[in-house]
């Protein structure tokens, strides 16, 4: 049985100043989308975007993801710790972001970034969509790291079962970030930089991400540790579980309606 092997959370001293994994992780998630994405349009996939314009697309994003990660995470999962502590709201530093809120912040940024250079919603999220997984499977390395979000108990026989001290309960635990690495992250990478090489009816490619996504988070929820102050909740389903359904419900409507049109 293997046991978590605690590391610093903190990647790079200097001084008195600390970068954190998580941090790290997120700043390699940027970096990923930006490289990527300009790859993407040097290859002239899709037409009609200028290496110039991933710096806009790239702010644009950020905020979406930290005030949407942030809130999303106030209103999902804590709403009524925070409205009792409303200044915790800005308390990053001490974690909590949710991926669902991240999402719709992204959502809303991709909204405003469309208007402003004259695209469809749906143009753009074409083209984030391949751009996104490897920037999840950094977040899920920083969890592993962090040794946090940590899996339910299984079997102790099981090769890769593993104690995490900080469950404080010793039991042999699935390593569910490093499944959600895995399906959220790089399967999901895969799937839809293939999808995308070949041209699109626009909304196919965004649809696909919806369903992949949501069907690998809600696979990868049975094997992780639900929220201590939400447990399960109907169905025995997992917060995360439930966020994604009408995700996966809405990516097949997407692509139906997708399928109908013409690019």
């Amino acid at each position: 049985m293997l046991v978590h092997p605690q590391f610093d959370p903190v990647a790079i001293h200097i001084g008195s100043f600390g970068l954190h994994w998580y941090g790290l992780m997120y700043l390699i998630g940027f970096v990923l989308f930006l490289l990527l994405g300009r790859w993407r349009i040097r290859k002239g996939n899709p037409a009609g975007w200028r290496v110039e314009e991933m710096d806009d697309l790239l702010f644009y994003g950020v905020l979406g993801v930290i005030l949407g990660g942030r809130l999303g995470y106030v209103l999902f999962y804590k709403p009524s710790f925070y409205l009792s502590h409303p200044l915790d709201i800005i308390k990053v530093w001490e974690g909590g972001m949710a991926f669902h809120g991240g999402f719709l912040g992204v959502l809303v940024a991709m909204y405003l970034f469309g208007r402003k250079t004259n695209r469809s919603f749906f143009q753009v999220t074409d083209f984030i969509a391949p751009l996104v997984p490897l920037g999840l499977a950094a977040g899920r390395i920083g969890n592993f790291i962090n040794g946090e979000l940590w899996g339910r108990v299984t079997d102790a026989t099981m090769p890769w079962a593993m104690v995490f001290p900080q469950a404080q309960d010793g039991l042999p635990r699935h390593p569910s970030q490093l499944y959600q690495f895995a399906l959220e992250g790089v399967a999901l990478f895969l799937i839809l930089w293939l999808y995308s090489a070949k041209p699109r009816k626009t909304g196919q490619i965004s649809a696909a991400f919806l369903i992949g996504y949501g069907v690998f988070r809600f696979v990868a929820e049975f094997a992780r540790e639900p929220d201590d102050f939400l447990g399960l909740l109907a169905m025995n389903f997992s917060m995360g579980q439930w966020l994604s359904l009408p995700m996966i419900l809405f990516g097949f409507y997407l692509f139906a309606a997708s399928s109908k049109k013409m690019s």
